[in-house]
């Protein structure tokens, strides 16, 4: 049955929670910030090849930190814009918490937590998880930079660099979904749906349909690989 958790059971709960996952991982958290036992964990489940999902609000990552994120194939990132949740789940068990990520939070403050298990709480597990999906699909996914970023310039999101750099005829993946009212994710969907786009090995490329509706594919020195697009093109299943 769901247990109560204090400060210390929540920080124990959540270490176990990362630990034990063996399928995936999913943590909703409003700030990105990590203390050095969550990095020294997310690295062991990118070694065993657990589909880690991170969702945040607010990047408060260093720049060395970015370039270390980037480097763990198996954790992915999301934006959710005003995210105020704290949840933390694997395939078995689910945290509720006031507690954030960062080291701060786990130090200093006064917590409280409710522990699920998908096995004694099934229900409440399964409209926790669902919630999480939800949030999930309203998220951007990012792709962090793994440029070398100086102290006196911010860090930079693939995203961000493709706004920076766009063709005045054409649109990024990030403005065509702003246009269409719809998140980046969900416009790679329908790019690859339409066969404009094709995935191999979990990353989108150009198919020939795509370049015939004038897509291109672009490369920036210090921001990474991104798309333009038409700003007509239709995105529906052909």
């Amino acid at each position: 049955m769901a247990k109560f958790l204090n400060t210390s059971a929540t920080n124990y709960f959540l270490e176990e929670l990362i630990k034990s996952a063996s399928d995936r991982l999913v943590l909703i958290s409003p700030f990105l910030k990590l203390n050095d036992r969550i990095k020294e964990l997310l690295e062991d489940k990118n070694r065993l090849k657990i589909d880690v999902r991170i969702v945040y609000g607010k990047n408060e990552l260093q720049p060395e930190e970015i370039n270390w994120l980037k480097e763990l194939s198996f954790v992915r990132t999301s934006f959710c814009k005003n995210l105020h949740a704290k949840c933390y789940l694997n395939e078995e068990t689910c945290i509720i918490t006031s507690l954030n990520l960062y080291e701060f939070s786990q130090v200093n403050n006064n917590e409280m937590g409710v522990a699920l298990s998908r096995a004694e709480d099934g229900e409440l597990y399964r409209e926790a998880y669902e919630e999480a999906q939800r949030i999930i699909r309203i998220s951007d996914e990012v792709r962090m930079s793994l440029e070398k970023v100086s102290k006196e310039a911010p860090a930079k999101t693939v995203a961000q660099a493709e706004d920076s750099d766009t063709d005045s005829e054409k649109l990024s993946t990030s403005k065509l979904g702003k246009k269409l009212g719809l998140s980046t994710q969900d416009v790679l969907e329908k790019l690859t749906s339409a066969g404009y786009l094709e995935v191999k090995e979990e990353k989108h490329y150009l198919t020939d349909l795509g370049k015939e509706a004038g897509g291109e594919f672009r490369m920036s020195k210090r921001f990474g690989p991104y798309f333009l697009w038409p700003a007509s093109l239709p995105v529906e299943h052909r």
